[in-house]
């Protein structure tokens, strides 16, 4: 249980987050008519490259990294580091070839931009699904790791603590829009990378160093958890080679095709500031590696050196490792950086539900109930997006002990991505790139691929033993997307597609293309920035192969 001194950190820090986000919100520029929904959905579209970057990371790293990353990596070691370091190439390809289009056809929108590249049907299918996976991936899982770590640290009920998270986030994210959000977010980032570097610390400098982990490693025959490529055939399912056909598939996704990731993107200032702001933000993927999966590492090799008593944990009812992060913070860490880590893990789990809560007001408001109600005022508008907000929270809350059955959380929402991403890539990826891609062949390949995608995870999950339930996720997101590809494409010239005007300038004519369009000169070309750091990312996997 936390002290006295620890629990006030926290309790000050909440409460200094909420007034952070309450005032940025409340004391945003006055909105000109008919601009007050652009104001509170996308800030104004006046965000720079530093907060974008910074939001980006606090969207995406949220509580629930820093448990299961530490949790993979004591059981693991290195091995999911890879959708940090992945992610980074990604982020490149968000700069290069999706922002371009995002930033000129001016949506608010991914489903918007999806309806001016194909149809309306592809628009509508892509908002639900966006919708349900913020609540489910970005909410939930969230909320869970969340919970896990209060009921921990606190003693307090999992549900109490995540309803008590859930309504100071959602007051500040709901009264103060985009812009409170990016702020807070901003704020948190740091917060949340200087309690992983403070146990990272500690935790490195009790193992004995480099020389103390990798001797105990040898001792204990583990050596391979240091590696981040593992040879073909690997247990874990996740071989160099699924790593390398699977991971593209869930990350292009995930960082260029998810409303709650890209959003922060539309409300840039403009699109050299977008792809800055991208690109920065692949530069800070680079640290969840050494201060988040590593960290459980570390956790590993105290325990083997009789420096950590794991046995509260890999006794429990479910022998369940999700524990290992707040078990380290617990029994290592002296009173007072207690409740800055606490602080650190609560600054994830409100920037992740915050930004997951403003893309599901927006898709709400602007792609479902503006579509029904076309003249709604903009005022109304943004009544609507709040009103969704809270309904969002209430039904993620509903979900805790549905997904509280994976063993790892994870791999639990890398699985349900697994499944859900094939055909939304495949639809973008053709849609940018592919001039003949048509609406019809988009519309079909959404519906049927998502069927798809839903029927084999079911399989998988009711039929372990089956030739589908024995297939790692990462390789059957691969599979599930060459499908996808295979019948956009051939589809594509049963229907042929008839461009419109806008749809006519929203793919690139060549590949050479995207690479030509000017930008800010020396060191900040993107060109540049973006060889940077694939050199970075590349030379970091040679160190770690």
């Amino acid at each position: 249980m936390m002290g006295t001194i620890d629990i006030a950190i926290c309790i000050f820090y909440i409460i200094g987050i909420l007034l952070l986000g309450l005032w940025s919100g409340l004391h945003k520029k006055k909105a000109t008519t008919g601009k007050q929904a652009e104001e509170y959905f996308l800030a104004g579209k006046s965000i720079k490259w530093p907060m974008i970057g910074l939001s980006l990371f606090a969207t995406n790293i949220s509580c629930l990294h820093l448990v299961s990353l530490a949790q993979s990596g004591y059981d693991s070691g290195l091995l999911n580091g890879n959708f940090e370091w992945m992610a980074g190439v990604t982020l490149i390809l968000l700069a290069l070839f999706f922002i371009p289009f995002y930033i000129k056809s001016g949506v608010s929108t991914l489903p918007d931009f999806l309806e001016r590249r194909y149809n309306r049907a592809c628009r509508d299918w892509l908002t639900v699904i966006s919708i349900l996976s913020a609540v489910v991936i970005h909410i939930a899982f969230s909320f869970l790791a969340g919970g896990i770590v209060l009921q921990t640290l606190f003693g307090v009920d999992m549900y109490t603590s995540v309803i008590v998270i859930a309504v100071f986030t959602g007051v500040y994210t709901i009264v103060g829009g985009l812009r409170a959000v990016m702020v807070t977010e901003s704020v948190q980032t740091v917060v949340l990378l200087a309690g992983a570097i403070i146990i990272t610390t500690i935790c490195y400098n009790k193992s004995g160093g480099w020389a103390g982990i990798t001797q105990a490693l040898q001792e204990t025959g583990n050596t391979g958890k240091l590696s981040m490529l593992r040879p073909i055939g690997d247990p874990s399912g996740m071989s160099w080679l699924a790593v390398v056909l699977g991971y593209p598939v869930l990350g292009i996704w995930y960082w260029c095709a998810d409303q709650t990731i890209v959003q922060r993107v539309l409300g840039a200032k403009d699109e050299n500031h977008a792809k800055a702001g991208a690109l920065f933000c692949g530069v800070i993927k680079i640290l969840p590696v050494f201060i988040f999966v590593f960290p459980g590492l570390m956790a590993f090799v105290l325990m083997q050196k009789g420096l950590l008593d794991v046995s509260s944990i890999t006794n429990s009812a479910d022998g369940s490792t999700k524990g290992i992060y707040t078990l380290m913070i617990r029994q290592l860490v002296p009173t007072g950086l207690v409740g800055v880590l606490a602080a650190a893990l609560i600054s994830g789990l409100m920037s992740q539900i915050s930004g997951a809560l403003n893309s599901i007001s927006t898709l709400f408001s602007y792609d479902l109930y503006k579509r029904i109600y076309p003249h709604t005022s903009d005022k109304k508008i943004v009544t609507v997006g709040r009103v969704s907000s809270v309904g969002a929270l209430l039904i993620s809350i509903g979900l805790l002990p549905l997904i509280n059955q994976y063993e790892s959380l994870f791999n639990g929402i890398n699985d349900v991505i697994a499944h859900l991403a094939p055909p939304i890539t495949a639809v973008f990826l053709l849609g940018i790139f592919w001039g003949k891609a048509s609406a019809k062949a988009a519309q079909y390949t959404l519906w049927v691929g998502s069927l798809l995608g839903a029927v084999v995870f079911v399989v998988s999950k009711t039929i372990p033993g089956s030739i589908i339930g024995r297939i790692p996720f990462m390789m059957m997101s691969f599979y599930l997307f060459m499908i996808c590809l295979l019948m956009q494409i051939a589809l594509s010239y049963i229907f042929r597609v008839q461009h419109t005007e806008e749809s006519q300038k929203l793919f690139w004519q060549t590949w050479k293309e995207p690479l030509q369009a000017k930008g800010w000169g020396g060191i900040k070309d993107y060109r540049f920035q973006s060889l940077l750091l694939l050199i970075c990312i590349f030379s970091l996997y040679y160190l770690f192969r």
